[in-house]
């Protein structure tokens, strides 16, 4: 397993980090546990949650049972300490959620405490903000989004009071680092900008949505990532399972996501499968397992700190950490590129 900087920090992750946001709901605490003893076992040091998990699909009444399955595994086990520990802080949209009319300072930290308490911890090594105050293109929300509607002022002023009371949390010790999630080239160069007049803690990573079929971080997002260390923490890099192959000609495995959510959050569509299609066919013609493909393809980025895997299963979680020894040739990039170009947003 190689492992990664965080930001500008002494921290190092590994470079496949074990995603959680099936735990409570479509996988049981056990099935949990299972799967943080194996990915440990594989040299996993990097979890990420967040206190609106599990989502598939989001309820009222499994809010926080995610961070309660982790919580309940350091308590067993005795690792925190061996574990950088990721969780985010949820907005205006959910509203079980604490900051479900929108962020506030006290919100933030009452969220944070509540997180903590679940996670039977003293404290968060990186915790970030799930989605902005503000709109966002972000879940297919790229045909819509004008920032035109937006109050300047405004965006700028609740970022100042978000990154205000994280510091508040740094300070008092309850959390390492800060970061970002679903987040702009504009908004993260906000909170830079923040950091850096108001000596407030600086954003270590953005997690945003990076795969095959959905490459908008290498535009603006890439530049800013490499110019000012603020790596990628990719999830769903295989586009909800998508790129697995267990959707192709039509599939629906029981007990899959798409037996919850049919269009998986907008992404499987008619106007992706002829992209699907051609990113498996790669996978065929180079002798590659898809999953593997996809997850290494997203690995190899240079602006990739870390990438979240998902799985229901420990199968599926041994096939996912395996791509870390997955090189991906010359040709089967120029293949992934031809393809790129031929379908560049196909979601």
């Amino acid at each position: 397993m190689k492992y990664n900087p965080l930001g500008r920090t002494d921290i190092k992750v590994s470079e496949i980090c074990l995603g959680t946001m099936t735990w409570g709901e479509q996988n049981t605490e056990s099935e949990g546990h299972e799967q943080m003893d194996y990915a440990v076992g594989e040299g996993v040091n990097f979890f990420d949650t967040a206190e609106l998990y599990p989502v598939v699909p989001i309820r009222a009444q499994t809010h926080g049972d995610t961070e309660r399955v982790i919580g309940n595994w350091f308590q067993k086990r005795g690792k925190r300490d061996d574990i950088i520990l990721a969780s985010k802080v949820g907005g205006p949209g959910q509203d079980h959620l604490i900051n479900g009319a929108g962020f506030s300072r006290e919100g933030i930290k009452k969220a944070c405490e509540e997180s903590l308490k679940r996670l039977k911890t003293d404290y968060i090594d990186l915790y970030q903000v799930h989605w902005p105050n503000r709109g966002s293109y972000h879940f297919r929300q790229t045909w819509t989004f004008a920032p035109e509607t937006e109050d300047s002022q405004k965006c700028k002023d609740d970022i100042a009071m978000i990154l205000g009371a994280l510091g508040e949390l740094v300070d008092e010790g309850k959390v390492r680092h800060v970061g970002l999630s679903n987040e702009s080239t504009w908004g993260t160069a906000q909170y830079l900008r923040l950091a850096e007049e108001q000596n407030l803690p600086r954003v270590v990573t953005i997690q945003n949505e990076y795969n095959l079929m959905n490459r908008i971080y290498d535009l603006d997002l890439a530049e800013l990532s490499i110019h000012e260390d603020v790596g990628c923490m990719c999830f769903s890099p295989l586009a909800a399972s998508m790129l697995s192959g267990k959707y192709q000609n039509g599939a629906l495995p029981e007990g899959s996501r798409r037996t919850i959510q049919e269009d998986l959050s907008g992404r499987y569509t008619e106007r992706s499968m002829p992209a699907l299609e051609a990113y498996l066919d790669v996978a065929k013609r180079h002798g590659l397992v898809p999953a593997q493909m996809a997850i290494a393809f997203c690995i190899s980025r240079p602006f990739m700190t870390s990438t979240i895997i998902g799985a229901t299963s420990v199968e599926q979680l041994k096939c996912d950490i395996a791509a870390k020894d997955v090189k991906l040739s010359e040709a089967v990039m120029k293949d992934i590129f031809d393809t790129y170009q031929k379908w560049p947003v196909p979601m």
